[in-house]
């Protein structure tokens, strides 16, 4: 898994390695069942990979991806 994320995006090394790390632990058995298997904060300029991460990851192991786009959400002060 984590080197077929790392082909397709390029750059975000450090965080697709903690990425599947959780999931392996996960699917080892050694996490906790009724938590999830990690919670993510994704930091960064726009451009670097955050957004695309998710989507191969999404894509890799067939599942949904909810994306919330919080820029919506801000206030002007």
């Amino acid at each position: 898994l984590g080197d077929r994320l790392k082909m397709l995006v390029f750059g975000q090394d450090q965080a697709i390695e903690a990425l599947t790390e959780a999931i392996k632990m996960s699917r080892a058995g050694l996490g906790h069942e009724r938590k999830p298997v990690g919670s993510f904060l994704f930091a960064g300029p726009t451009g670097v990979g955050k957004t695309e991460v998710t989507v191969q990851l999404a894509k890799a192991m067939d599942i949904e991806l909810l994306r919330f786009d919080m820029s919506e959400y801000m206030e002007r002060h």
